[in-house]
């Protein structure tokens, strides 16, 4: 996974980071909470804290026991609450150990370390755009992100709600349902 960016809900002002895979155009939107954006925003644009914040002291305390934070991976999605672990390796042993996701995304924006989520999180939870005719950014089964003017990619992220991803997610879900089900009942004319 990259981390395309973090935005904000309009309404509730509540942060978004969002994923993407690397060999297929899926995102993975994660809604996290201020602090943990503003940990990760502050570290894509260069700015260093007077003081270190946690993910800095976590980070500093990982390179003074001569270890590595090498990868994170998103491992889960249980009850709307995304679970990861973080992949720290010391002295040739590799450790996991279980993290919120929005730190462990934090972390890796930090050391550089790989982000990767599980197969069955990406199958899941992973979303594809597409530019509608009206171009309006709209949820798809299947696209082509080359397709899609980023600006319009980014003005969908600035203004959806949590409420309204869900629910074009959920008619999506019920439209590729309906759509197999008619698929099943020609064949079955058909035989």
């Amino acid at each position: 996974m990259t981390l395309y960016g973090v935005s904000f809900e309009p309404i509730g002002k509540q942060p978004i980071v969002l994923l993407k895979t690397v060999d297929e155009d899926r995102f993975l939107p994660i809604w996290i909470g201020h602090a943990e954006a503003a940990a990760i925003l502050m570290k894509l644009q260069g700015t260093d804290p007077p003081r270190p914040m946690t993910h800095d002291l976590f980070m500093e305390v990982v390179s003074e026991l001569k270890g590595e934070i090498v990868k994170v991976t998103v491992t889960e999605l249980r009850e709307n609450t995304y679970f990861a672990q973080l992949t720290i390796v010391q002295d040739g042993r590799e450790v996991e150990i279980d993290s919120r996701t929005s730190d462990a995304i934090a972390l890796a924006v930090r050391c550089d370390a790989q982000i990767f989520a599980a197969d069955q999180v990406v199958e899941e939870s992973s979303i594809e755009f597409q530019a509608g005719e009206d171009d309006e950014v709209s949820l798809v089964t299947a696209s082509n992100l080359a397709d899609l003017d980023p600006d319009e990619f980014r003005r969908f992220i600035e203004t959806v709600t949590p409420e309204e991803f869900a629910t074009s997610l959920q008619e999506e879900l019920e439209e590729a349902d309906d759509d197999e089900s008619e698929d099943l009942e020609d064949d079955d004319r058909e035989s």
